[in-house]
């Protein structure tokens, strides 16, 4: 890939699982506090760049204000929970930064999904929610909608109105409840157009991914990212 990696400082550090062949697309996946890059290369598309970037250690006010990989500070998982708007924000221009870098290396942005799992997940919704380009697809997997009551009006013009998502949630999370899952669902379809939202629930998966699951991210990945 050509390009100054350093003028990002997010890909100074990402995991990236490079295409086997020409790259015409991305799927930026940002982990949770867990890595996901593994779970990624198990599905990868030979002509599809994966790019996990790391998130910074901050104080987590959910976890005792532990120094944690965090994207933005948690003080409950709950849709009535106080949320870090500040922090929100600044991760996601930092995620709108590498959709930047990875459109002047040629790949366009309806060749762009973004996605992730957890904390993950909730910032590449609203990410892509508030871009001001039109990407290909999010995948969220047991995640909610950061700063969901800013919503539909925080779209950014609707640029992205007719964005596919796929949500994904197991139905036994005690982390974050499918219910926060479903309502969730229900708020996207409320921003973007409601048949363009899948949301898929896994019987006996607790705050965890399954096999069912990531095919069915491959699949969406291949429906929306067809080799050109």
């Amino acid at each position: 890939m050509c390009g100054n990696n350093m003028s990002v400082p997010l890909l100074a550090d990402a995991v990236t699982v490079s295409g086997a062949e020409r790259e015409t697309a991305a799927v930026r996946a940002v982990p949770s506090l867990h890595s996901w890059a593994d779970a990624l290369s198990s599905i990868r598309l030979p002509y599809v760049k994966y790019i996990c970037p790391h998130a910074p250690r901050i104080p987590v006010t959910l976890n005792m204000k532990m120094v944690m990989p965090s994207w933005f500070d948690l003080m409950g998982l709950t849709p009535d929970a106080p949320e870090d708007e500040a922090g929100i924000k600044k991760a996601a221009e930092s995620i709108k930064a590498i959709i930047e870098h990875e459109m002047k290396n040629g790949i366009p942005p309806n060749r762009i999904i973004l996605g992730g799992f957890s904390q993950g997940g909730a910032l590449s919704l609203y990410t892509a929610l508030t871009c001001q380009h039109q990407l290909a697809g999010i995948v969220a997997l047991s995640c909610w909608l950061p700063l969901h009551k800013a919503f539909p009006q925080a779209a950014n013009n609707g640029v992205n109105k007719d964005i596919a998502i796929l949500q994904c949630h197991g139905e036994l999370d005690p982390m974050i409840p499918v219910r926060f899952g479903a309502l969730t669902a229900e708020k996207l379809k409320s921003v973007v157009t409601p048949a363009k939202v899948q949301f898929k629930t896994y019987p006996g998966v607790m705050h965890s991914s399954c096999p069912q699951e990531m095919m069915a991210v491959k699949e969406f990945i291949e429906k929306l990212l067809p080799r050109i």
